[in-house]
């Protein structure tokens, strides 16, 4: 919005009855060749309300009386346009454009969560991943075991959501709906206002049409936002790529009997005593909250050692 924009809404909020006398300054413009007098526009406008319009370089001096310093300023304000538009925040499609290689893993990740419902994939996926992590099972106790894959899960997620997620394109589309948002807020509160002092009816019509296009501009930016979900989701089936398959192992070891009895119980904190295959939170498995405890744990603090800071920004 330009500074003369700026100006005549500032001055139609401060004196909403100078909205009328605004627009006859317009025609009266239009039938003059660009020029307007006093006389022109006394009946619309007070001799004060006149006089803040050349105070405040709306109208300046022409040939034989006062002429619209910006039209096209003057335009832009008086039709709502300059009042409703969002600025740019300059969002590009192609920065938040998946790679093949995003897509692959997407449907890879979904191929694997059937390993849940059918046992022939979780027994083959989770006998692959014994084979790898045998040496760390045979070492430690379980409860040990499940620390250990919370800490390797919390550092490549770290790492991916680091790398693989841009926070100043999200802090981008965060600041274009806010700015949507107050817009509408203000045009609400000035219809309010028009209609609690019985504006004329063209004011109220205008608000009304300078609400239904900040809607209509809001329309079109919630199917723009698909961009800003994409940009969110894209490290989270990496993620899931590479940790579904050490959930299906932890799975197949624990409820498929191939953990030794005397392992499926340990200390938890504030629990107590517990095991491993039993509901703890609900019909959630002990093992499972563990897993977040100490995997939620961790991340916090391999953020905060490697300094990745994933707040948007902007915001």
């Amino acid at each position: 919005m330009t500074r003369t924009a700026e100006k005549i809404n500032s001055l139609v909020r401060e004196d909403s009855s100078l909205a009328d006398g605004l627009e006859t300054i317009r025609e009266q413009a239009d039938e003059n060749g660009g020029e307007v007098t006093w006389q022109d526009v006394n009946d619309d406008l007070t001799s004060g309300q006149w006089g803040r319009l050349i105070e405040k370089g709306v109208l300046v001096d022409g040939d034989e009386g006062f002429e619209i310093a910006d039209r096209e300023a003057y335009d832009e304000a008086l039709d709502g346009d300059g009042e409703t538009g969002v600025p740019d925040v300059d969002i590009s499609d192609e920065e938040s454009k998946w790679s093949q290689w995003d897509k692959i893993a997407a449907v890879g990740s979904v191929l694997l969560m059937i390993g849940y419902w059918l046992d022939s994939v979780r027994n083959t996926v989770g006998g692959a991943i014994d084979f790898l992590l045998a040496p760390l099972d045979a070492a430690l106790p379980f409860y040990a075991v499940i620390l250990s894959v919370a800490l390797l899960t919390g550092l490549y997620s770290t790492l991916l959501q680091a790398n693989l997620m841009n926070p100043e394109i999200i802090g981008k589309y965060q600041k274009r709906m806010k700015a949507m948002q107050e817009k509408q807020k203000d045009v609400r509160e000035r219809k309010k206002e028009a209609e609690e002092r019985d504006a004329s009816d063209a004011e109220i019509e205008r608000l009304e049409n300078e609400m239904d296009r900040v809607r209509e501009e809001q329309m079109e930016a919630m199917a723009d936002n698909i961009g800003m979900f994409k940009e969110q989701f894209r490290p989270m089936v990496w993620i899931m790529l590479f940790t579904i398959p050490l959930f299906l192992w932890m799975y197949w070891k624990i409820l498929d009997g191939h953990v030794s009895e005397a392992e499926l119980t340990m200390i938890m904190p504030i629990a107590g005593e517990v095991r491993l295959n039993q509901g703890l939170v609900g019909p959630m498995w002990a093992w499972i909250v563990w897993y977040f405890l100490c995997s939620m744990g961790f991340t916090q603090l391999l953020r905060k050692a490697l300094n990745i800071d994933m707040t948007p920004a902007g915001t």
